[in-house]
């Protein structure tokens, strides 16, 4: 049996007073008021560190909330052309981008459209560092600390025989030609300790080179708006860093921005038996959560029961294994019944797909404070057949 991730989210917050029959379902619905809140944490660490933070659009990409994100980073990080277009097109501030591998008709735009641009290899760098170098764009360069401390080798950069960043144990100062930065990325909804230990490993590795670099950049991974996070432990490591090497350090969460801020509302569609209780719903994990299956973990459900009726819920696709958990409710579902996961603004909402057909949820932004609730977007047929042609 495949091991569940374990992850620390899933507190209700204002949820807990939500009517879930105000929006139609499946739905994501996110509180822009716990968007702000998050927000408001990450600027404090910048402010006290003196460094920069950086949105991963990876991990939460909603725009409409991008000038409430703007007005607390300094930035924003992609992963490719589409994410650094929507990053200079919607929000304000630095866009970084790292990608595994460019492509040659890609890459005048990326660098038109970034500040940094992060290479994976040694290769790719040499390449394509005339033409950073001529726009003004500075290079960046991800390293491999060789040094895991992830618990799930899909989520850990590190892991042996990783295709993410340069091993640094092969890098030179040949490797470092026209380099301004360094990246790294090795965490995974981690607290600050894994981080410490990171830092250990690579400083004394990395010290011939930052006289020349400009800036480290740590990546994401971070979950500095969880409760438990020793953010003073982290707001003096940066802060001793940039000005132990004076150079800009850098940090980018996702997760973080939007950490128990969003829930995914659903409807019962049937419930029948088979050896136990099953339930359908039209919330599918391979088309709506497809981190339940890839990780896998169990998401947390609003208001779940501790004694009473357990079901085992799954989705209206016909993969087999289209199934997001067992769950139980005080009383027996009915059909129409309406029910919510708990932290699902981040990863879920941008890897949403329409495997089988299966319609992709709405997205509502509610404010907790003023219970305002705007529906942002409803989905079609034509959401669906316009990506096949």
């Amino acid at each position: 049996m495949t091991e569940l991730m374990t992850t620390q989210a899933g507190d209700p917050g204002a949820f807990r007073d939500f009517d879930l029959t105000r929006v139609p379902s499946p739905c994501f619905v996110v509180d822009a008021a716990a968007v702000e809140a998050n927000l408001a944490i990450l600027r404090h660490v910048a402010d006290a560190s003196g460094a920069k933070v950086l949105a991963a659009l990876k991990a939460f990409s909603m725009f409409s909330l991008a000038p409430l994100v703007s007005k607390y980073l300094d930035g924003t990080c992609a992963s490719g052309i589409y994410e650094a277009r929507l990053g200079r097109e919607e929000y304000t501030g630095e866009v970084a981008t790292f990608c595994a591998g460019y492509k040659d008709s890609d890459i005048d735009e990326i660098i038109a459209l970034s500040d940094h641009v992060i290479f994976n290899s040694i290769a790719q760098k040499d390449r394509f560092l005339v033409k950073c170098q001529a726009a003004g764009v500075q290079v960046g360069l991800r390293i491999n600390p060789e040094y895991s401390v992830g618990d799930i080798a899909k989520y850990d950069p590190a892991a042996p025989c990783s295709r993410l960043g340069v091993p640094i144990s092969q890098l030179t100062p040949e490797a470092f030609t026209g380099v301004d930065g360094v990246h790294m990325h090795v965490l995974c909804e981690q607290g600050v300790d894994p981080l410490l230990h990171v830092w250990s490993a690579v400083e004394f590795k990395l010290f011939p080179y930052f006289e020349q670099l400009k800036w480290v950049n740590f990546g994401g991974g971070h979950h500095i708006t969880r409760a438990d996070y020793n953010r003073d432990v982290l707001i003096h490591l940066l802060k001793d860093i940039r000005i132990k090497y004076d150079m800009d350090v850098m940090i980018e969460p996702g997760e973080a921005v939007a950490l128990d801020a969003g829930i995914l509302v659903g409807e019962i569609l049937d419930t029948f038996t088979n050896d136990m209780n099953i339930a359908i719903t039209d919330i599918s994990a391979t088309c709506h959560m497809p981190d339940v299956i890839e990780a896998p973990y169990r998401p947390a459900m609003l208001a779940e029961a501790s004694t009473g009726t357990t079901y085992r819920l799954g989705g209206p696709s016909c993969l087999a294994g289209d199934v997001i958990g067992d769950y139980t409710w005080s009383d027996p579902l009915t059909v129409g019944q309406r029910f919510a996961f708990l932290d699902q603004a981040h990863y879920s909402m941008v890897k949403t797909n329409t495997f089988n057909g299966v319609p992709l949820p709405a997205i509502a932004l509610w404010n907790s404070k003023t219970d305002a609730l705007q529906m942002i977007r409803e989905f079609s047929y034509s959401d669906f057949k316009d990506r096949l042609s």
